[in-house]
């Protein structure tokens, strides 16, 4: 039998406790109320879907207890309240242990509560619950063939084990597929992952890049050129993908390998090629070659046979190796309100942990989300590409209903980001009042590396607070939309793959207005990326505009802000300490994005007319859009940049030519020592008899910042 404790790295263990169960009865059993008259349900792997599932555990006779699958306590919880007469007002308590899933669990409005009568899916007392979107493989026996011997290194002929999975009965093994920047996210194909940690598909270079060597065809040409004598043992590899950064630096994508030519030293891809083409000395690595399974903690798929081969980091224990097998999502609330799913745990499935579109008053609330081929939370239904949607249309209606949320949550190796928030109407200007609060997320992006932040809101007037984040290659927090509140949230170690990115990152759209950035701390920010790599903490990228940047902390990174040409921002009271430059304003409207205002690509002024910026609700909410078509628009006018400190390195850049009716620059301390109060403990505000003082900077309440104690959380 699975181990619980063997699914879940030490590392991911959910802090705290949840809600207790209904207090035993007199003789010492879990109070139990006859079918029909409301009451909690009980789910347990001891259970029995034919009992009454109103027992916390199996009776003397073996002959009542609890249910075995959610379904079942579903259907009895619709049964109960139809009997009822009304909805709600029902907990199915979740025993701890391992539930292997064969397809995802939804809920649909009839299984909604209300104010009165909510439904929740709880985990019993401190249990740990596992809902697990895969199987155990425990079929591993040594290589024999020789064909397949002799494919390997001599190291790992003898450590490699192969396992037969269609003996398990499991042959859809998906598809790596064309991942990454401005391409659709998809479930992932089969992923094997041993004690809780995913394994690396078999790969080379094992940590970082190679470099391609030239580009002869062109960018568009679908090909490149690789010198390099390892390419000879992938030249008959049968299913050989690549994944790179094939021009940029914040645009990765997977790429299938068409051909190799060992003469030219070629390599040809299939259609779409790399994103922006292929460039001479850009970054990628070759992946899914059996040939290079020659480090412990690798595997490969031989997707015609079904065989699995692994390397172990230590000999195999029951249970110990898991693959994914769950292409849906593993819950879909859809159209129900007033339920709450609290201290379960879901992992190891190929698509996303949780998606909730519509209805309102649901919270996920100290779940665990780990292992997973996509993202963790959806609040707004979608699970393809939705970066791009909103680019494309910003006035999209994601279905994300109203005071939805996702409360002190654990989400760590998912593939493609942590919390998609959405929320509220655009075009009306109504708020969504959904949020993401208290939520720890790490290691958020195992797969596609770009633009799939740790949290991504949009909509209008959603909250995203007392969140850490930490250890992901590019954004952790995107914004789109208007009306939003960033605050109280930790990141650290992000952007630490990329360049031309920020921590914190929104932009190309001058009418998302309204949004506040107050009180978050940043530390070490971008490093580990490419050589030049600039990485941001908060960057307001290409004209974004109308933005509030308050009491932030930035320890430790390439820009703290960046000013991207934008309009009627605020950057006031932040403390900078050891950023190379502490604040970058630059007007690009006059220089390398004149394009956006010489007609040669018009999105900027298509995004106005969108929302008919001259009109209300925008121009009564947000007046400046009405005349800044009219009102030099490729200059960053409005901007204020006021009582800001410096503690090391640069203070502030800004461009030419702006005079004091574009821009508002009054009592930033850049110059001397703030005499902060002990930084190497995050102490970061002034001393009382600090200088900074006297500019009007007010202390920023560094005790906030972070997750913080609550019913989930014990610290």
């Amino acid at each position: 039998m699975l181990g619980i404790a063997l699914l879940l790295p030490a590392s991911a263990a959910r802090a705290g406790s949840v809600q207790k169960p209904p207090a035993p009865d007199r003789a010492g059993n879990p109070a139990a109320r006859l079918p029909g008259s409301g009451g909690d349900f009980y789910v347990s792997p001891l259970g029995d879907d034919r009992w009454s599932g109103r027992l916390a555990d199996p009776n003397e006779a073996h002959d009542d207890g609890p249910f075995a699958t959610l379904e079942r306590a579903r259907d009895a919880v619709r049964e109960a309240n139809r009997r009822a007469g009304s909805g709600g007002g029902t907990t199915v308590w979740v025993r701890g242990g391992t539930y292997f899933r064969q397809r995802g669990f939804e809920l649909t409005a009839q299984d909604g509560g209300s104010p009165r009568r909510p439904v929740a899916y709880r985990a019993w007392a401190n249990e740990e619950v596992h809902f697990v979107g895969g199987r155990a493989v425990g079929n591993f026996v040594p290589v024999t063939d020789p064909a397949v011997l002799n494919r390997l290194e001599p190291q790992a002929r003898t450590k490699v084990l192969q396992a037969d999975l269609r003996a398990l009965g499991i042959t859809d093994y998906g598809e790596l597929g064309a991942r990454g920047f401005h391409r659709k996210t998809v479930p992932a194909g089969l992923e094997l992952f041993f004690r809780g940690e995913p394994m690396l598909l078999a790969r080379w270079p094992k940590k970082g890049f190679a470099n391609i060597s030239a580009a002869p065809s062109g960018p568009e040409g679908g090909r490149f050129t690789f010198v390099n004598d390892r390419m000879a043992r992938w030249a008959d590899a049968p299913d050989l993908w690549l994944h790179g950064y094939w021009t940029w630096d914040y645009a990765d994508s997977y790429e299938k390998v068409k051909s190799i030519d060992l003469q030219t030293h070629e390599i040809a891809t299939m259609p779409p090629h790399g994103v922006y083409g292929y460039s001479a000395g850009r970054r990628f690595y070759v992946l899914n070659v059996l040939e290079e399974l020659d480090e412990q903690g690798e595997w490969y798929l031989d997707r015609r046979s079904g065989i699995l081969y692994f390397w172990p980091p230590e000999p195999l224990r029951d249970g110990d190796a898991v693959v994914s097998t769950v292409a849906e999502p593993m819950v879909t609330i859809r159209g129900a309100s007033y339920v709450t799913l609290s201290g379960l745990g879901f992992e190891c499935a190929r698509s996303a942990g949780a998606v909730v579109s519509g209805g309102s008053h649901n919270r996920i609330a100290g779940c665990r989300f780990t292992n997973l081929g996509t993202f963790a939370v959806s609040i707004g239904g979608h699970t393809e590409s939705l970066t791009d949607d909103l680019y494309a249309n910003p006035l999209l209606d994601c279905d994300a209903g109203t005071d939805n949320g996702v409360v002190s949550c654990d989400i760590m190796h998912t593939g493609e980001g942590g919390i998609l928030l959405g929320g509220g109407d655009r075009a009306t200007l109504t708020p969504g009042g959904n949020l993401a609060t208290n939520n720890r997320i790490t290691d958020f992006d195992r797969w596609v590396r770009t633009y799939r932040p740790a949290i991504l809101v949009h909509g209008v007037g959603n909250s995203v607070s007392h969140n850490a984040i930490s250890d992901g290659p590019h954004v952790g927090i995107l914004l789109k939309g208007n009306d939003h509140v960033v605050e109280y949230n930790t990141l650290d170690r992000v952007c630490t793959e990329t360049s031309d990115v920020g921590a914190f990152y929104m932009g190309r759209d001058y009418t998302e207005r309204g949004n506040v950035v107050r009180f978050n701390r940043f530390t070490d920010i971008g490093f580990g990326g490419p050589p030049g790599a600039i990485a941001n903490a908060i960057y307001l990228d290409d004209c974004a505009s109308g933005t509030l940047v308050f009491g932030n902390v930035v320890c430790r990174a390439g820009h703290g802000v960046v000013l991207g040409g934008g309009r009627d921002n605020s950057i006031d009271n932040n403390l900078f300490v050891d950023c190379t430059l502490a604040i970058m304003m630059d007007a690009r409207g006059r220089d390398f994005m004149k394009g956006y205002f010489d007609g040669t690509d018009p999105v900027l002024f298509d995004r106005l007319k969108l929302v008919h910026c001259d009109r209300p609700p925008f121009a009564s909410r947000y007046p400046e859009l009405a005349k800044i078509v009219t009102d030099q628009p490729a200059i960053p006018k409005g901007n204020r940049i006021v009582r800001n400190v410096r503690a090391g390195g640069g203070f502030i850049d800004l461009p030419e030519g702006l005079g004091e009716k574009d821009l508002t620059l009054h009592a930033n301390f850049g110059d001397g020592d703030p005499m902060l109060a002990a930084p190497e403990k995050m102490d970061f505000n002034p001393r009382p008899e600090s200088p900074v003082w006297k500019t009007g900077f007010r202390a920023i309440p560094l005790e906030k910042i972070g997750v913080q104690k609550d019913e989930y959380r014990g610290r």
